[in-house]
């Protein structure tokens, strides 16, 4: 054969070898590029966004929320709730946020167990969020052995969180920690008026005796102390395992609340400045881009 025919045919049988090679290849390479490849499946979707400036809220919970001992003695303040209050002075969540429509359905006295129900009653509404305050009501009881067992505690608000979603599926929830009950018992026993009035059966669980540091007292703080933590674990895991809810960290928990944050008529509910923290957590959670850690 012709030196330039054998050249042509050697040339030919390369590019064909060549070819025979790079089509495996461009196919491995086709699996990890192309959307249906299995590079596909190992980047879930991305989270449905948290709107940071919901134009609507409501309001579930106790007597925090509600205002109580704020104003007057012995008495709801519902506008100067940290949630949906009007007080200029407090500036709630619903006024920073700007949002034109808010409803209060907390309740002075509610415990966890209460809160299925009060989420029924806001539903009607269609709120675009939903802010969740319970839990002291639980630990504050007469005796450590009447406080809501965890197992009840996390059923009740889990309730609550399902029937919220069989009407609203994408209204977003806050949900605030329970604070620190022996916090305010040391921050508020500093006042003597305070301690005659815990006296009267207020939050007995933590506050009786206020100033009794013996084994039975302190073992006994340490409990109901125990009891809020293990609280607000739950609303924690709860909240975790609904895509549009937002549990504010432990912020309200961590918060340390001064004397001057603290009612004066029985120096253990927040007083105004005391709400106004609240709402400024709250507002600071809400249209933070994450979550608290």
């Amino acid at each position: 054969m012709p030196e330039t025919g054998r050249k042509l045919r050697d040339r030919a049988t390369v590019a064909t070898l060549t070819a025979a090679l790079l089509v495996p290849l461009g196919a491995l390479a086709g699996c990890d590029s192309s959307p249906g490849g299995p590079s596909a499946h190992r980047h879930p979707s991305p989270s449905p966004a948290w709107d940071t400036s919901p134009g609507s809220v409501a309001a579930v919970g106790d007597s925090i929320t509600r205002g109580f001992d704020a104003c007057t003695i012995l008495s709801d303040c519902p506008e100067v709730s940290w949630a949906t209050g009007t007080d200029a002075g407090v500036r709630s969540l619903a006024s920073r946020l700007g949002a034109k429509r808010v409803w209060n359905d907390a309740r002075t006295g509610a415990r966890m167990a209460d809160v299925p129900g009060q989420i029924e009653a806001i539903v009607a509404h269609k709120p675009a969020l939903v802010t969740v305050m319970a839990g002291a009501n639980d630990a504050c009881r007469d005796s450590v052995s009447y406080m809501t067992p965890v197992d009840e505690f996390r059923t009740s608000f889990a309730t609550a969180l399902k029937r919220l979603r069989r009407a609203l599926p994408r209204t977003q929830v806050y949900v605030s920690s329970v604070p620190d009950l022996k916090r305010l018992w040391s921050q508020g026993r500093g006042n003597p008026l305070g301690k005659q009035i815990w006296k009267l059966g207020l939050c007995s669980s933590m506050l009786r005796d206020a100033d009794a540091m013996d084994k039975s007292a302190v073992q006994r703080r340490d409990t109901v102390q125990s009891r809020v933590v293990a609280y607000n674990k739950a609303l924690k895991d709860v909240c975790a395992g609904d895509r549009h809810c937002r549990y504010d960290g432990g912020a309200v928990f961590d918060y340390r609340f001064t004397g001057g944050q603290l009612s004066r008529w029985d120096w253990f509910h927040p007083s105004r400045d005391g709400q106004a923290h609240l709402a400024e957590i709250a507002y600071r959670n809400v249209t933070a881009e994450h979550p608290p850690a």
